[in-house]
Order: structure tokens, then sequence, then C-alpha cells
């Protein structure tokens, strides 16, 4: 199960409410987890929550989610998918998505949005950091990787 919906990703980081939601892949939603989450997270914590949110979440660990985990994931979904809300891949190739009254951007144009989305995702995950550092004896599951801790990515320790 995913941290966040396709409707809760178009509620937080969408300009337009109307997105079909459809467009959000559950596939979307694992990738900017185990690529953005995760890593911000460390794999225990993450695990934690991820596990926790089939049932019940701890109090502490529902306010981590609901007020940052969801705002930072839902620009890295938006992120992940905006190439793919842009063109699409059918028997014919690759094609640009274009409804009727609609002009398509230019891959520049689509590069800046991209980025606009990467930054304000960015500033949601230092939100998100800064209150962990905050409250860590709240999340002893979560190792701080600049305060000199023990941190294991991707099987790997680090000191």
């Amino acid at each position: 199960m995913a941290l966040i919906t396709a409707a809760e990703v178009i509620n937080r980081a969408f300009t337009n409410a109307n997105t079909d939601t459809s467009l959000i892949k559950s596939t979307f939603i694992e990738i900017s987890e185990l690529n953005h989450i995760r890593p911000v997270l460390g794999e225990d914590l993450y695990n934690e929550i991820l596990t926790q949110s089939l049932g019940t979440l701890t109090a502490l660990n529902s306010v981590l989610l609901e007020n940052y985990i969801k705002d930072y994931l839902a620009f890295c979904v938006k992120f992940e998918v905006l190439p793919d809300i842009s063109y699409n891949t059918t028997s014919q190739g690759v094609v640009e998505n274009l409804a009727d009254f609609t002009n398509p951007v230019s891959e520049k144009k689509l590069a800046f949005l991209r980025t606009e989305t990467y930054r304000k995702a960015d500033t949601f995950k230092k939100k998100m950091v800064e209150y962990l550092v905050d409250n860590h004896s709240d999340y002893p599951l979560w190792v701080n990787e600049t305060s000199g801790g023990v941190i294991k990515k991707f099987g790997i320790i680090t000191y």
C-alpha cells in the first residue's frame, strides 16, 4: 500500500483539481517513495510507517505522515509523472497528449516545470528533515546523516 493516493497528490501538488486521477499510476507513487522518501527517512523508519499505514499509525508517525511526508511525496510524484502526462506511448510511438483548445508546451518549458516542481518538493523535504531533527528523540529509527550517525543505505553501512 502506498503512503499517498492519487487524489491526495492532485489535491496537494496540482493546480488543476480536475486532473484525472488515472494519470497517476500506483507505480509512479511507488517510484517516488523509493527514490525520494525512503532515502530521507531511512529504511527502518520508512518500513515502520509503511507497515503501520496498513493498519493504525502511531500518533507520532501520523503527524509525520500527514503534515510532512505527504506534502513532500505529492510534489515528488508530480515530478515523476509530468513527462508521462505530457507525452503518451502508443502503438504509433511517442505522441503529445493534446485536447481541444490546448497548446503543448515546449521541451524547455516542460523541463522548467519539472525543475520548479522539484524545487517545491525540496522545500517540503527540508521542512520534514527540520521536523525530524527537532523531534529526533521521538523517531529513534531515523538517523540524521549530518549528525555523524550510522547509516544503512541499500544494504551498506556507513559511518
